[in-house]
């Protein structure tokens, strides 16, 4: 069974969806089974989704990512920007809950090639780095860990 990844961040800009769109590659490319929001969300695409309010909206996508977050063996937090994207966060938010509510383990990761530091010489808030298992700095670490150690994932 392949590792399931969950992978949040930003995805509102052009530079942003390439980044993801290479990162997916790469992750499918060693085994992943990847959820994306921006390739895989599929609210967008109903017909009656449209007709929603967007507040409704906004609940629908919630709701649907959320259980792809608790569905997911490791969940991937794309960190770079000036600040991590706020979605993402609350995304982290539910990973780790989910954890620490369950007997199911997830493995919660950071990428984060940005080399802005947030305040006193970390690289992030102090509450997202707690929440995170590995934060790695380059693509090339992280997609090394996850294939040495898929077989930790997989429930």
């Amino acid at each position: 069974m392949a590792t399931r990844v969950y992978v949040a961040g930003p995805l509102f800009s052009e530079a942003e969806r390439a980044f993801n769109r290479s990162l997916l590659e790469d992750l499918e490319g060693i085994g992943c089974d990847v959820f994306m929001p921006q390739r895989d969300a599929i609210e967008f695409s109903k017909p009656d989704f449209q007709r929603l309010t967007p507040l409704l909206q906004s609940k629908a996508i919630f709701e649907s990512d959320k259980s792809q977050i608790y569905g997911a063996d490791v969940f991937l937090f794309c960190l770079d920007g000036r600040v991590p994207d706020e979605g993402g966060a609350v995304e982290l938010g539910l990973a780790y809950a989910h954890r620490e509510f369950t007997p199911r383990h997830k493995l919660l990761v950071g990428l984060h090639t940005d080399s802005r530091v947030a305040m006193d010489n970390r690289p992030l808030n102090a509450m997202l780095m707690g929440a995170f298992d590995e934060v790695f700095s380059t693509r090339a670490e992280l997609l090394e860990y996850l294939e040495e150690h898929a077989d930790d994932f997989v429930v």
